[in-house]
């Protein structure tokens, strides 16, 4: 067949087909034919924002929040719920409230000069007691006017004046900022031969920072490596707020996938969550809620064989696990020393005794820290790097970390570990020594975590926040916990006898005392509108400021 004939059979089928199609839409009217494509559009639209949305929060979290807003749109139903939502907002901010009363608003006409020493210190004397009372908080040992807090409260002040960003004015703090980086590396494996030799890092103002980073590199590493540009990120339930906090702020896709019956991280739930736009996988050493060490060595054979960041925070275990390592005790890998561990974020000022706030960032090569860094040239204040979050950073806090650890020194830092270590181990078996409570887990370090499956552990919460202590609430499951510092040592039984009075008195008379919050974290608990939870935090933290 020629060409010819093959245009002429092509033009037969056309005018046919032409014919075929007039003569059925000829009974449909203009107008419809019109607005069909146009409604075609809008459902496929719908359909793709539905599907995403599904994909964005899950199937059970869509239906309940299309179910919940649906609720909302009956008449009467909002104004209630808000009414109801300010009731415990309210409460919540109650006491802090009263002690607002009488705060400064503006500037007083008359400065007080050196008086003000002496009104801080009154404003000082107001704190609640807080020492070997609080979970956390306080990690150095003894009074705040002298040993170890009085040597960092000088270097920190020898050096309050001034700023990292001025490196070639303040080349002492710059200095001191490269060692404390140096000398935790070396503390996390950068010394072992499977490290690559590379570990690099910055010090930052806290935990929060150093994940940001961490999390903020990971994506733009993995975005030049793999050109993803919808990241994601895979997370334990146990894996800390800051990585909720890092996803908004860097737009990027979290997955928080549920735990094992040991409350460690699930890695084949992790695993059948990576897809191809996943940039990084997290794990805890340990975990902020049980004291746990997630596998660390799984997950980074995971990472490695996908190709993707594991960033292991080790804000609470950097300063404690190396040294409990060389005790003695049973610490599974955590450090550079995994295969596939990318990144690592460790406080200083947790258990390296530094002050508030410092700790470090670190990263297996340059090539992932480079993307840490913001560099600027079309401003007309001239060139401009920064390699963290803050500008200006407090040159007396990297002074007061590196005095801390030169000061302690690796026999400083074993001692202090093998005295918390022992007190958790009271405290852990002291807690298994009452019957109406659990071990959450098997903590692997300084954390006890406890529940009860016989009385509201809420409650329990709140007769021993009437005694003075200062503990952390939990949820999944419900329970309360203890992080173990120095300041624990001489209180250990003190701890016992007023948890045993507590236990005792929640049992024989069990509803919620006076004042106490077992009744809000109770109900936050139980709400199934996560949405509705976040509102009430939002507004209570909107009313502190």
């Amino acid at each position: 067949m020629d060409y010819s004939s093959s245009l002429s059979s092509l033009s037969f089928h056309f005018n046919s087909f032409r014919a075929s199609a007039n003569s059925f839409l000829s009974q449909y009217e203009p107008l419809l034919l019109l607005l069909a494509p146009l409604f075609s559009l809008f459902l496929a639209h719908s359909l793709r924002s539905f599907f995403n949305l599904i994909h964005e929060k899950g199937l059970k979290a869509s239906l309940l929040g299309f179910l919940m807003s649906s609720v909302k749109l009956v008449p009467g139903v909002q104004s209630y719920i808000d009414r109801e939502k300010q009731k415990v907002v309210d409460k919540m901010q109650s006491d802090g409230k009263s002690k607002r009363e009488g705060w400064k608003t503006e500037l007083p006409s008359t400065g007080l000069g050196t008086l003000v020493l002496e009104k801080m210190r009154e404003e000082k004397r107001k704190d609640v007691a807080w020492q070997g009372k609080c979970s956390g908080t306080v990690y150095i040992g003894g009074s705040e006017i002298d040993g170890h807090f009085s040597l960092i409260n000088e270097a920190c002040s020898m050096f309050a004046h001034t700023n990292p960003l001025h490196l070639d004015v303040f080349q002492s703090v710059a200095r001191f900022e490269a060692e404390v980086v140096a000398m935790t590396a070396a503390l996390l494996g950068s010394k072992e031969k499977s490290s690559g030799g590379q570990v690099c890092g910055n010090m930052t103002s806290g935990g929060t920072e150093s994940i940001l980073l961490a999390v903020k590199s990971s994506r733009d590493y993995m975005k030049s490596k793999k050109g993803i540009t919808r990241p994601e990120m895979i997370i334990p339930v146990s894996a800390h707020s800051a990585y909720d906090k890092a996803a908004q702020y860097f737009n990027i896709k979290l997955w928080r996938v549920p735990v094992d019956k040991d409350f460690k991280a699930d890695v084949k739930a992790i695993r059948r969550h990576i897809n191809k736009n996943t940039i990084l996988i997290v794990g805890s050493a340990p975990g902020f809620p049980h004291g746990i060490i997630d596998p660390i060595e799984e997950l980074g054979h995971l990472a490695s064989n996908f190709g993707i960041c594991l960033h292991v925070d080790l804000c609470l275990g950097g300063f404690v696990l190396p040294f409990a390592r060389e005790l003695g005790y049973p610490i599974p890998p955590f450090d550079f020393s995994v295969k596939g561990v990318s990144s690592i974020s460790v406080d200083v000022h947790k258990y390296g005794l530094a002050p508030k706030g410092t700790s470090v960032v670190l990263y297996r090569n340059h090539e992932i820290r480079k993307h840490q860094f913001v560099a600027v040239t079309e401003w007309t204040g001239g060139l401009y790097v920064s390699p963290t979050i803050a500008g200006s950073r407090p040159g007396g806090l990297i002074a007061g970390a590196w005095a801390a650890m030169i000061s302690l020194g690796k026999e400083g830092y074993l001692k202090n570990t093998k005295t918390i270590m022992e007190v958790t181990r009271r405290l852990q078996k002291g807690i298994e020594e009452i019957p109406e409570l659990y071990i959450v887990g098997r903590p692997d370090m300084t954390i006890v975590a406890f529940g009860s499956n016989v009385l509201d552990i809420f409650e329990v919460n709140d007769m021993m926040s009437s005694k003075g202590w200062h503990l952390n609430a939990l949820q999944r499951p419900n329970s309360i916990h203890i992080c173990v510092t120095l300041q624990h040592e001489p209180i250990v039984e003190d701890f016992l006898a007023d948890l045993k009075e507590s236990v005792k008195t929640v049992k024989e008379n069990p509803g919620p005392i006076n004042g106490g919050l077992a009744p809000i974290y109770g109900a936050a608990g139980k709400m199934p509108d996560r949405g509705m939870v976040q509102e009430l935090l939002v507004d209570y933290m909107d009313g502190t400021c």
